[in-house]
């Protein structure tokens, strides 16, 4: 019997060494969520179930490192392309290979299957497909085969008509590499991700941008819609973001232990994400029922309450969506061959040597026939497994001898679920779905339906019931006891205002704060962070001695308006200066005078002392469910650039 208790909303699933030489690629079965392909610097793509380190086919053929691979829809077919420019594709039920293609100068470095024709896309570091003046990252059918957009070096995204066999449009935003691009799965919208740490969204009818993501704190390498269009992932360095585009927001943060992330692939309501270094792999899961996809706000500054409450637009009332033509089979061996003579193409000498040394090695018998070849002849191929793989309790909500006492031994180190050790963790483990129990002050929301702490008990005298009925003067008296305090606050409060404007309107931002901090009213602390942060220009370096000892205290507050406030103006401090102190840390310092220097080293060092000051707050907080919870876990994030 295992033991029952909280379980993780994202765990590691399986590590093992993949390959002879360093992993260079990998991709996931999107159909299945169970298969996934690698590619490594020993030239062979190796193809395993993600759960289990043993490998289930080896495929030969290449004579250089493997740069890319790709499944076709179905599963059924493999494509891998190579450092040299050939492109092999192999059939996984027949276990043996189709075609050699080859056309490329240079190493190939993404690829695409079409969704219903026998096609496959290519693009390569020779710049085709044509019209990149760069490497193409990133190449992606759409979802009705009649258009195929493609990434590169170049930070330009461009859009092709098939049919037509030409560029409808270029998307030139981005300022750094586009390294993916995904189409929304019904509306005519394409989402791109880049070096320069956002994802723009873009509207294919109107042929413009519809909105962009905040900057994150690393590349973007991986996204993924939501199977109903809902929402995107991102797997980003050791996180996954769940971002909403109309507007554009930021739904949940979510710490997963995974490096950098390679690919990401849903199914039975998990997201399933892969990464690798060196030679080994690494899948994770994240459990999609407990990761917020629409509602709360949690990127960017909110203006006005009312937008949490705005409703949730539905994509098909924006924009039209994607006609699929009628298909009536999913078998692609009825078009696709083996080098059909009649194409009147004459292989090389090379080519012809390349096939016959091509090979596919049935590492594990009996997961390949469990998987590409089932006793069900109408059965799709691999088998979709509707079963969710299970998700290990908390690693602090049971200890070991407790665990011992219920689980036998061989369900506790199962070799298909490997946790890591607490030390071993970069962040702090995500939450859990019965929160732990803390002794933290009720937090007062942002939105209630009642006055907060009024109760008319409080205003009338101790009940009695032999007291006699309390006349309307008395009763006028018991409620009016507290206004004259009452008074007093909120007059003392428009002086302190009314101060700091009089400051403010002299041009002098610093000053003003400075002010604001010697009332020590944190009331007057938050109005004024309001304003700065819709306005960030107005963030200076100079501030932030002042302002982070005041977030320290807002973070700590029982008010969520003022916690809310707190994290957008630590986010917005973390995010413009962050890497200005952390370079400022690690400088040498300058031979000579440099007093300006000297003054802005040692504003980043009080800076830094202040922020790490902070951590202890944020990891306690991390674990809360919710917009705050996922608010303290993106700035966990980005103060990792400070461990």
């Amino acid at each position: 019997m295992a033991a029952s208790g909280p379980t993780k909303i994202a765990w590691k699933l399986q590590e093992f060494v993949a390959h002879a030489g360093n992993v260079t690629c990998l991709v996931l079965g999107k159909s299945s969520g169970r298969l996934l392909a690698t590619g490594g610097e020993d030239c062979r793509v190796n193809l395993w179930s993600v759960s289990k380190p043993n490998c289930i086919m080896s495929l030969t053929g290449h004579n250089t490192p493997v740069e890319c691979i790709e499944f076709k829809d179905s599963e059924e077919l493999v494509v891998a392309g190579s450092q040299s420019g050939s492109l092999r594709i192999w059939d996984l039920e027949a276990a043996k290979i189709l075609r050699t293609l080859s056309g490329h100068k240079a190493n190939v470095c993404s690829l695409d299957f079409h969704p219903f024709g026998e096609f496959v896309a290519s693009g390569s570091m020779d710049t085709n497909v044509k019209g990149h003046k760069n490497a193409v990252r990133s190449l992606r059918f759409s979802p009705d085969g009649r258009w195929i957009a493609a990434g590169g070096d170049d930070s330009t995204v461009k859009l092709w008509d098939l049919s037509a066999a030409k560029i409808l449009t270029e998307f030139t935003d981005h300022t750094g590499p586009v390294n993916t691009v995904e189409f929304h799965p019904n509306e005519y919208l394409l989402a791109s991700g880049s070096s320069d740490r956002t994802i723009k969204f873009w509207d294919l009818e109107k042929f413009k941008m519809v909105s962009c993501t905040e900057v994150e704190s690393t590349p973007v390498r991986c996204i993924l819609f939501n199977p109903d269009g809902c929402c995107l992932y991102s797997g980003s360095q050791e996180s996954l973001h769940v971002y909403g585009w109309e507007p554009p927001r930021c739904f949940d943060v979510l710490p997963v232990n995974w490096g950098r992330a390679a690919d990401l692939a849903i199914f039975s309501n998990q997201l399933i994400g892969a990464s690798f270094s060196q030679v080994t792999v690494s899948t994770f899961v994240v459990d999609l029922n407990r990761v917020k996809k629409t509602g709360s706000i949690v990127q960017g500054i909110v203006e006005d309450e009312k937008l949490f409450n705005l409703p949730v637009t539905k994509g098909a009332a924006l924009r039209r969506n994607y006609e699929r033509p009628l298909t009536t089979s999913s078998r692609p061996q009825s078009k696709v061959k083996e080098e059909p003579e009649s194409e009147g193409r004459i292989p090389s000498g090379e080519e012809e040597k390349d096939d016959k040394e091509s090979t596919a090695e049935i590492r594990n018998p009996e997961e390949y026939k469990e998987i590409f070849q089932p006793h069900d002849a109408i059965a799709r191929t691999p088998p979709r497994r509707t079963d969710p793989f299970p998700a290990p309790p908390e690693d602090d909500t049971i200890s070991v001898k407790e665990a011992e006492k219920v689980t036998p031994p061989t369900e506790m180190h199962s070799p298909a679920v490997k946790r890591l050790q607490p030390d071993q963790l970069n962040f702090f483990p995500a939450a859990a779905s019965t929160p732990i129990n803390r002794p933290e002050a009720p937090i007062i929301p942002i939105a209630k339906n009642e006055p907060i702490g009024l109760k008319v008990a409080d205003f009338l005298p101790p009940h009695n019931n032999k007291l006699a009925e309390l006349n309307d003067e008395d009763a006028v008296i018991q409620i009016r006891k507290g206004h004259d305090t009452m008074c007093a606050v909120l007059t003392s409060r428009f002086k302190n205002l009314d101060t700091v404007r009089a400051v403010w309107t002299t041009g002098d931002v610093k000053t003003s704060i400075d002010s604001a901090v010697t009332m020590n009213d944190l009331a007057v602390i938050v109005d004024i962070l309001n304003i700065i942060n819709l306005k960030p220009a107005l963030w200076k370096l100079d501030l932030c001695p002042s302002i982070i000892p005041q977030i320290d205290k807002l973070l700590q507050s029982k008010y969520e308006s003022y916690v809310q406030t707190g994290c957008t103006s630590l986010k917005l401090i973390l995010q413009r200066f962050g890497p200005l102190i952390a370079d400022n840390l690690i400088t040498p310092p300058s031979i000579g005078v440099d007093i300006t220097r000297e003054e802005r080293h040692q504003k980043c060092k009080l800076c830094y002392k202040q922020l790490k000051n902070l951590l202890p707050i944020l990891q306690s907080k991390a674990g809360l469910s919710g917009r705050q919870g996922s608010a303290f876990r993106e700035l966990q994030l980005l103060m990792a650039a400070f461990e």
